[in-house]
């Protein structure tokens, strides 16, 4: 009996093993694979692609993000139409690193904290600043 498992993400894996035999081997890189048991040959299996980015995030308040879209708009000078989400970046809204500086400085006032230039530099998105903004409140009150 064969027992035949696939994943795909950013790289597609297939493995298989044989009762009989007890041998496992692993493919990579393949979209189809077509396994002969006991000398019968069953058709190609073929893997779906996935999607190929997995994001986790620490989920600020969604108070923190809605402020920070507010600021982010604010700095940038956006209409009152555009729509700012978490997952907006900076760049696309066309902000360069001047830009990024002034809204970082703008959300250390509101929220009366202060980023480290190291963390300021890891911020591209909304959702990035909202959940460093959490964490540093986070801190200050303990």
């Amino acid at each position: 009996m064969a027992s035949v498992t696939g994943t795909s993400a950013c790289m597609t894996s297939v493995s298989f093993s044989f009762k009989q035999t007890t041998q496992q081997r692993r493919i990579s890189s393949v979209n189809s694979v077509s396994l002969p048991i006991n000398g019968k040959s069953f058709p190609s299996l073929r893997l779906r692609s996935a999607p190929t980015r997995f994001r986790v995030s620490c989920a600020a308040k969604p108070e923190t993000v809605e402020k920070v879209c507010e600021i982010v708009k604010k700095q940038l000078a956006l209409p009152a139409d555009s729509t700012v989400t978490g997952e907006s970046k900076f760049s696309a809204l066309g902000a360069d690193s001047l830009d990024t500086v002034e809204i970082v400085m703008g959300l250390e006032e509101a929220f009366g904290i202060s980023v480290e230039e190291e963390s300021a530099q890891s911020i591209t998105t909304v959702q990035d600043a909202a959940d460093l903004i959490d964490k540093l409140v986070q801190s200050k009150s303990a």
